[in-house]
């Protein structure tokens, strides 16, 4: 009996660990999606900064330390194209959150489990 209920506690301290690494994983996952999101409102804000500009405004580029002129259409597509892959990017991350949250739902259930298993072998401990 004393064996079983140690492999029983063995298993649980194995999805314990478990659970916690989804938790981490679930933490790194969201803080990239939180620098996606900064990073989305930021070139929304430089879109609607370049809607304002005229079809002959100066734009320029910085690359290293040098300033380059650039035309204004490559600017916005540029900025476009940055907008359009971090929103495919937020919703990879935003189905990525939801697999892992699955995933801690699942483990729950297995440690609620593995609990009750060990409450039952220690009730049947208890009596004589």
């Amino acid at each position: 009996m004393a064996a079983a209920m140690e492999t029983v506690t063995k298993k649980l301290s194995e999805e314990v660990t478990k659970f916690n690494n989804l938790q981490k994983e679930l933490q790194k996952v969201c803080t990239t999606r939180q620098q996606l999101d900064e990073q989305l409102n930021e070139n929304k804000i430089v879109k609607e900064e370049m809607d304002l500009l005229e079809d002959e405004a100066n734009v320029f580029k910085m690359i290293g330390p040098a300033m380059i002129k650039q035309e204004l259409k490559d600017a916005k597509d540029n900025v476009n194209g940055r907008i359009k892959y971090i929103s495919g990017e937020l919703k990879r991350h935003d189905d990525t959150i939801k697999d892992i949250e699955s995933k801690q739902m699942e483990q729950k259930e297995v440690i609620a489990k593995l609990q009750a298993q060990i409450k039952q072998a220690q009730a049947k401990v208890a009596k004589p």
